[in-house]
């Protein structure tokens, strides 16, 4: 049977991560990218490239051309990670009106979904629990906009296979790290804003992060393995900030960070970083919502995916490593400069 992958989003971070996975399986491969966007992550990749909008249904229709007898899998990774404060609609657009398109066309081909959904979906619990996962994703539940647009997302897939007709799992990363980062990612971005010095002072708290090839395999098996109206957690562990960047720092060779700064520090100054940020072009690290997300509970339970989808993490030091050396390999960076 000829089987066919459709990712979506896939010159970002964790897409071209997936196809470079699958790319050693018998398969023919899909890749969506928005019109006129660079191909460079997807440079010498087994892989079909497809122009289209997820936010325009038509424009999706040569990507589900497909032949009655294939079987197609949909991984759906397109989406907007949001993270200042300014409200954007266009967040509301791709994360909610682009997955309903995409589960508008798997429901017309019979394909299965696999949506990339994220660990910000699901509510804050009220005591200091393990965080496993729910199968009631509510908006009004959750703080932020990328937040709250994941959650009705994934509220929408999981009614949309409850009532019939779709077959689709939800994934849910946690922070994600690693390399081919050709867009650089926020965590990405405070990687290299450390090794290039820019970075002097971190904040108090931290988060669950979690390998980019770990997720990729994960989202891989769940289209073997998920089933259906089921969503499964893909992090690793809890690092503080402190803990992270002094990771960086002992196998960089660079100096660790001494100084944490007070969370209501931070806080007062959060607009001004995004500025900063916003003037330097980039992605910024220290926003209210970023700062809110570093003090929520954040320890996350893989134990269902690892049970049923087989999922496993490699060792954090592998991680910034591989990151590291990818970073100096593209001349992102240059240690010691």
């Amino acid at each position: 049977m000829r089987i066919i992958y459709i990712i979506t989003g896939a010159n970002g971070f964790l897409g071209n991560n997936i196809i470079r996975q699958l790319s050693d399986e018998s398969c023919e491969i899909r890749a969506l990218i928005l019109p006129g966007e660079s191909t460079a992550a997807l440079k010498g990749l087994n892989c079909s490239i497809y122009e289209g909008d997820i936010t325009d249904l038509q424009s999706l229709r040569d990507l589900f051309d497909v032949e009655a007898r294939a079987k197609v899998y949909v991984i759906h990774c397109a989406g907007l990670v949001y993270i200042k404060t300014k409200y954007n609609p266009a967040v509301q657009r791709v994360n909610v009106d682009g997955t309903k398109n995409i589960a508008e066309m798997c429901l017309e081909t019979g394909a299965k979904l696999v949506y990339v959904n994220s660990v910000h979906a699901i509510a804050e619990p009220p005591e200091d629990v393990i965080i496993a996962e729910s199968d009631c994703l509510d908006p009004e539940r959750v703080i932020g906009l990328y937040a709250k647009t994941k959650a009705e997302a994934g509220a929408y897939i999981l009614e949309k296979v409850r009532q019939g007709g779709l077959c689709g799992c939800i994934v849910q990363p946690s922070g994600m790290i690693g390399p081919y980062d050709f867009g650089s990612s926020h965590l990405t971005q405070m990687v290299l804003d450390f090794l290039e010095g820019r970075l002097k002072a971190c904040v108090r708290g931290g988060y669950d992060f979690v390998d980019v090839r770990d997720v990729a395999d994960g989202a891989i098996k769940a289209c073997k393995f998920g089933r259906s109206g089921q969503c499964y957690i893909l992090s690793n562990q809890f690092f503080t900030i402190r803990d992270f960047l002094n990771q960086i720092a002992e196998i960089s060779g660079k100096k660790k960070i001494s100084l944490v700064l007070p969370m209501g520090l931070a806080k007062v100054t959060a607009p001004l970083s995004e500025i900063y940020y916003k003037l330097l072009r980039q992605p910024p690290l220290y926003t209210r919502y970023s700062l809110y997300t570093l003090t929520a509970k954040s320890s996350f339970s893989n134990e269902k995916a690892r049970r049923e989808l087989h999922y496993c993490n490699r060792p954090m030091e592998e991680t910034i490593t591989d990151t590291v050396c990818w970073l100096m390999e593209n001349k992102r960076l240059t240690i010691g400069k």
